[in-house]
Formats: C-alpha cells, sequence, structure tokens
C-alpha cells in the first residue's frame, strides 16, 4: 500500500509526457546533461590549480622561509 507500483509509474510517465511533450523533455535532459558535464570539468580544473599553487607555494615559501632566517642569522652573529 505504501509503495508505487509499475503501473502508477507509467500513468506519471504518461501525464508528464503529455504535459511537457517529448521535445522539451529530451531539451531538459541534454542541458542537464551538459551543466552536469561543465561541473565536472570545473572541479578537475580547480583541482589542477589547486595542485598547482599549492606546489608553488611550497617551494617558493621555503625559499623565502630559509633565505629569511638565513638573513636573520648573519644579522645576529654580526
Amino acid at each position: 500500500m505504501g509503495s508505487f507500483s509499475i503501473w502508477h509509474w507509467l500513468i506519471v510517465l504518461v501525464i508528464v509526457l503529455l504535459v511537457f511533450g517529448t521535445k522539451k523533455l529530451r531539451n531538459i535532459g541534454s542541458d542537464l546533461g551538459g551543466a552536469v558535464k561543465g561541473f565536472k570539468d570545473g572541479m578537475k580544473e580547480a583541482d589542477a590549480s589547486a595542485d598547482s599553487a599549492a606546489s608553488q607555494q611550497k617551494i617558493s615559501g621555503g625559499q623565502t622561509i630559509d633565505g629569511e632566517a638565513r638573513e636573520k642569522a648573519d644579522q645576529n652573529r654580526s
């Protein structure tokens, strides 16, 4: 009684097809697929740029900290 049978879903599908039509549903499906693909591509680009930025920061950050430490050590010795 609480779950829907296949007949309930078929009736719902027929009503949706009558209301929206097959062309509009096809367009909605392709638009949704394009949006998901764009989202995935954006996430890959964000991951790649974040990894690249983190690597650059580690390299340049380590050199900067090391250089500053050497300068402070030289100043303290003088």
